[in-house]
């Protein structure tokens, strides 16, 4: 039954052939890339409406050992813009909207190859048949284009930096091919999973539960404003799952102390007093932590600790709101 029901989720595609790209060719391959290029591996595929920041291209990433290969590819890219202003036109109230590019990332497992189709094709149904086999694989991707963006940004003095979610993708694919394929965009073997389903995002069902428009519109409206808190707990947690643990104690030190201050007595409920109790007897960990990260990386201890503290603090965050209604 299980096997049936996520069959909706996985679907078949055929290597036909690909829209065309941008005139923005990938690099040619690195030194020492040419031995990747001939065998198979595993990817992740997301396509996003609109553009990247970060330019086309090829992109070796090392991690712990292991290591991945983003390639990044524009469809459809519009001309570069004139170098003058073009003079302000009457819009027409009709007017059909003008067609948007893609952007489509692909994580190559390269740490990975497989030694023959057949394994290849074996991993594919794995990774495709269980629903947190296809979340994990597709979580992983987005580790790594969010750190590539996140890395771009830092190089380019860009303050406006943007994540990514796979929600936010309009197309997600899980295949395998050569790294000559993948380079092209192009595959042996893919399948599309569906990552939008109610139950294939935890993030999105928490969402759903804190009712987030209604908020925006209490805000927007004047009715309920935005404790410091939430915006410096909120960048922990993005550090956090972007695996950037020294900046995320960092941001939780000040984010905890802001919630200790501003959500002081704010609920009568006893699950609220015991965690803000909690979080007031264990900030020093909080404190420890942001003095480690300020040397060097944390440790296990103290990274745990983080991890723990940041979703006491998410958990008084997400009681109110739902009290409130």
């Amino acid at each position: 039954m299980l096997r049936s029901q996520h069959a909706k989720r996985a679907r078949q595609i055929r290597p036909e052939p690909q829209p065309a790209p941008s005139q923005h060719r990938p690099k040619p391959a690195e030194p020492g890339e040419s031995l990747l290029l001939s065998k198979l591996f595993g990817f992740a595929q997301l396509d996003f409406a609109g553009t990247l920041p970060l330019a086309d291209g090829r992109y070796l990433s090392r991690d712990d050992g292991s290591e991945c290969v983003l390639v990044l590819l524009t469809l459809g890219a519009p001309p570069p813009p004139a170098k003058r202003r073009r003079r302000p036109r009457k819009a027409e109230p009709d007017a059909e909207p003008s067609p948007l590019p893609l952007a489509r990332a692909t994580a190559v497992r390269a740490f990975a190859p497989f030694a023959s189709e057949e394994e290849a094709a074996r991993w594919l149904d794995g990774a495709t048949e269980a629903e947190d086999g296809a979340d994990a694989i597709v979580a992983d991707a987005i580790v790594l284009i969010n750190r590539a963006l996140h890395v771009n940004a830092i190089a380019s003095a860009d303050p406006h930096d943007r994540e990514l979610t796979p929600e936010r993708a309009v197309a997600v694919r899980l295949g395998y091919g050569s790294g000559e394929e993948i380079a092209e965009s192009r595959f042996t073997s893919a399948r599309e999973v569906d990552v939008w389903a109610r139950g294939a995002s935890r993030r999105r069902q928490r969402q759903e539960d804190l009712r987030p428009q209604e908020r925006v519109a209490a805000v927007l409206g004047g009715r309920e404003q935005i404790d410091t808190c939430e915006t410096l707990l909120l960048r922990a947690r993005a550090d956090l799952d972007a695996g950037r643990g020294r900046e995320a104690a960092l941001q939780l030190r000040v984010g905890l102390e802001a919630l200790l201050a501003e959500l002081r007595g704010a609920e009568a409920d006893a699950g609220h007093s015991e965690d803000m109790s909690t979080l007031a007897s264990r900030r020093s960990e909080a404190g420890t932590a942001a003095n480690l990260a300020l040397k060097g990386d944390l440790g296990p201890e103290p990274a745990a600790q983080v991890k723990e503290l940041l979703e006491i603090c998410e958990r008084v965050l997400r009681r109110r709101r739902i009290l409130r209604g």
